[in-house]
């Protein structure tokens, strides 16, 4: 057997595998040095992923859990439920009046100028509704005419905007005329 070898062995052997190293990658070129690193990279890679690989295969060869109880939707509402609910959004055939003055103060809140409407009480016998027409010409500006029709139709859910017709003068005038018809649908019409 031999002597051990001492740490200035160890020292001279491993100067010696890198210069040989060295020389070696000299003579492969630098094409064929980035060959190598990019394979060991790859190899590096490989060997991390496999154990990913293989928990992921795992986790997914367990089974899903199964639900307690299916969800079922409700049923859908009768036709009683739904004529019930339509009734329910109506507005009040006595407070017609108060709900054209919620239109003037929205037109006010616009900055539109409201010429006096027209006005019409009807009633539908077959749906025992009763309704009640609104046609209003305003002026202003065109995106507050549009911004007074949707706050008329969220402040009175009962209303429909029926017709909206837009006129102006000339093309360079920012104020345009606008005609509006509103029918509110009112419930506690005749009996």
């Amino acid at each position: 057997m031999g002597k051990p070898m001492s740490t200035a062995d160890i020292k001279v052997n491993v100067a010696t595998f890198v210069l040989r190293a060295r020389l070696a990658l000299v003579r492969l070129g630098a094409p064929a040095c980035i060959a190598l690193a990019l394979c060991f990279a790859a190899a590096a890679a490989w060997g991390w992923l496999l154990p990913q690989r293989a928990a992921q295969e795992r986790l997914m060869a367990q089974p899903l859990p199964t639900p307690t109880s299916l969800v079922t939707a409700p049923p859908p509402p009768s036709a009683n439920q739904n004529l019930a609910g339509f009734y329910e959004v109506l507005g009040e055939n006595r407070y017609a009046e108060q709900q054209v003055k919620v239109l003037f103060d929205l037109a006010a809140k616009n900055n539109l100028t409201l010429s006096l409407g027209e006005y019409k009480a009807g009633y539908d016998k077959a749906s025992r509704v009763s309704t009640y027409q609104i046609i209003l010409p305003v002026k202003g500006p065109y995106q507050s005419i549009w911004q007074f029709a949707m706050q008329g139709l969220r402040e009175m859910p009962f209303a429909s905007l029926d017709e909206i017709g837009f006129r102006r003068e000339t093309i360079a005038e920012s104020t345009v005329e606008a005609r509006l018809r509103f029918t509110l649908y009112l419930k506690d019409g005749e009996p």
